[in-house]
């Protein structure tokens, strides 16, 4: 095998990767797949072209059709700036590739009769006395590629200044042979460039295309705080006590779920998101009390059995208004985590409690916390019917429901962890 051939062979086979990779990639809009093709493509013809002058086996016969073919590569050779430009987002290269190819048409076809650029005798391919003005369009499209890659790079906050500068060396070491020493290796090294920007510049559209997600996500975010927040507002404007409760109870959550992680409690369930989700949700846990009468949530004594019924309603109306509001505003795990706590944290560890009478570990995590962290701040807490009960008596009381009302694995963290709890009262 000889040089030619295997760079020809190289340069084939690398571009009809590239045209694969493209084509079957669906990172791309049909417009950018079809600037990067006719990139690849042209790199391949013009690489076949030149194996066919240089390939050693040159018959005399051949002229006519060898001439024909190298005016079309030298015509074609600096388009591919312009084709390059266009597959890394130029604006208007459709029009500049057809300037560009009728200028070069133009040029090489009226100088090829009189062999100016290059010619063909008995003996093979030899340069003309014009060759100057191939090089000198070749120099323009080098040009033309590098102040387009300089704008590009704009938008890519000047990330692909390594790629610009690696992308000039390979060129340069690519030219400098065919200008000097007449060894053909310019489109290998074409080659190897235009797949170098092709993997580095989509690489850098994805970095931006993931931070345009993380963009994204946030304001999802910010949306779904706001939404809680602005329906916990609307519990607290209807009920002071509740709204400071949401406060209390939110940081009370947020701290035994991470002393449960801290002591190995529930680890396979807890973690930094699921706590970030509990300090997130727990102001909507009593959101169900907007359906319960003024007179029954302001009432300031004891509920009678009948009124306290109409209370209980607030839990099941609770994860009903929760889900009506964030359907198809945040996802599903947002939702499911946000209506279990509102529905169940009135489920009692024995089953007496309600909506539903659930027990045990069937009752969600999130709403066995919040159990823990509503009653503790009701009983540590004034309400227009009690007064305060003391931290510690507060403490005790729930220690005695362990088993029963609550959770006894988080009371034993509530335990071990009381003093940290003492200090997070408002």
């Amino acid at each position: 095998m000889t040089f030619y051939q295997g760079q020809f062979i190289l340069t084939e086979l690398m571009m009809m990767a590239m045209t694969l990779h493209v084509l079957h990639y669906t990172g791309f809009t049909k417009r950018q797949k079809t600037w990067f093709v006719l990139t690849f493509v042209a790199i391949m013809l013009c690489s076949g072209a030149e194996f066919a002058v240089h390939n050693g086996r040159y018959n005399p016969s051949f002229a006519i059709p060898l001439t024909i073919i190298t005016v079309l590569q030298f015509s074609l050779s600096p388009m591919l700036a312009v084709l390059f430009s266009g597959a890394l987002g130029m604006r208007n290269q459709g029009k500049v590739a057809v300037i560009f190819l009728i200028l070069n048409l133009a040029v090489e076809i009226s100088l090829a009769p009189s062999g100016g650029v290059f010619y063909f005798n008995s003996e093979g391919y030899f340069r003309g006395n014009l060759f100057i003005i191939y090089e000198v369009c070749y120099l323009i499209s080098l040009l033309y590629l590098i102040i387009n890659m300089i704008m590009v790079g704009k938008r890519f906050q000047r990330r692909d200044l390594v790629t610009i500068i690696m992308i000039l060396v390979i060129l340069i070491a690519g030219i400098i042979p065919m200008t000097l020493y007449k060894v053909n290796i310019t489109y290998v090294a074409i080659a190897i460039c235009a797949s170098i920007s092709y993997i580095y510049y989509n690489d850098l559209v994805q970095q931006d295309i993931k931070k345009e997600l993380v963009r994204n996500q946030k304001k999802m975010s910010r949306m779904q705080e706001h939404i809680i927040s602005a329906l916990a507002n609307l519990i607290e404007s209807r009920d002071m006590e509740t709204g400071e409760h949401i406060l209390r109870t939110s940081a009370y959550v947020k701290a035994l779920a991470r002393f449960c992680l801290k002591d190995g409690v529930y680890t396979d369930q807890l973690d930094n998101h699921f706590i970030s989700l509990l300090g997130m949700l727990a102001p909507m846990h009593d959101i169900g009390k907007i359906v319960v009468p003024d007179t029954i949530l302001k009432k300031p004594a004891r509920l009678t059995e009948e009124e306290y019924e109409e209370m209980k309603k607030h839990a099941a109306a609770g994860g009903r208004i929760v889900r009506e509001v964030l359907n198809g505003v945040t996802d599903g795990e947002l939702v499911k985590f946000a209506s279990d706590m509102a529905k169940y944290h009135h489920e009692w560890w024995d089953g007496t409690g309600y909506p539903e009478g659930l027990k045990g570990e069937a009752i969600p995590l999130s709403a066995r916390i919040m159990a823990v962290a509503d009653v503790l701040d009701a009983l540590i807490s004034e309400r227009c019917y009690k007064s305060p009960v003391p931290f510690e008596e507060s403490v005790d009381i729930v220690k005695d429901e362990g088993g029963t009302h609550f959770d006894p694995a988080l009371i034993d963290v509530l335990l071990r962890h009381r003093d940290d709890f003492r200090r997070i009262r408002f």
